[in-house]
């Protein structure tokens, strides 16, 4: 147990992770954990060995706008490991969504680390939804790059109305890349 004794609340869970950007999935595991806690957190994590394509304050200010109608929901960002986090605000229960058996080998391993850190911490997997379990950051951004101006139905496929905003306008403000000579 850490040195630091603080009691920890179990109907207080956080969603930590990079949101970059946040998708239907991720807001899925959201409202499901709002159906099964107290109080939520979602927890923007700052890695500064990462290159982000939305800034920690961008993607703070897009996930609250987004979760602005939930109940009992906050928006947070933390640098270091997520335990420590959690233990800062008295949350005892670390909320995980699972995609594919890949996510469960990583964040098996992830759970025993975070346990080995603080045992007094509880992670509560969520499988995703049949229908975002396909949705990961990297196709987001590739059809917000690749897809043509004004689909936004496309987009609205995989993420929130206020993100297709976001990535319209933060893309539309990039220098275009030139196409390879056929």
């Amino acid at each position: 147990m850490p040195a630091e004794s603080r009691s920890l609340n179990r109907r207080h869970a956080v969603y930590a992770g990079s949101f970059d950007p946040l998708s239907l999935g991720h807001l899925d595991v959201i409202r499901r954990g709002v159906s099964l806690f107290d109080r939520v957190t979602v927890a923007i994590g700052i890695n500064p060995a990462k290159s982000p394509l939305f800034s920690h304050q961008e993607r703070l200010s897009i996930i609250r706008e987004v979760v602005a109608p939930l109940p009992r929901v906050e928006v947070a960002c933390f640098e270091g490991l997520a335990v420590n986090f959690l233990r800062s605000i008295g949350a005892g229960v670390m909320l995980r969504g699972l995609r594919t058996l890949t996510d469960i080998e990583s964040e098996f391993t992830m759970t025993l680390a975070n346990h080995a850190l603080d045992s007094e911490i509880e992670t509560v997997f969520l499988m995703a939804s049949e229908g975002y379990s396909h949705i990961s950051s990297s196709l987001i951004k590739q059809v917000a790059l690749l897809g043509q101006e004004g689909q936004e139905e496309s987009l609205a496929k995989f993420v929130p109305p206020a993100v297709i905003v976001a990535l319209r306008n933060k893309l539309r403000s990039r220098p275009s890349v030139p196409a390879s000579p056929a």
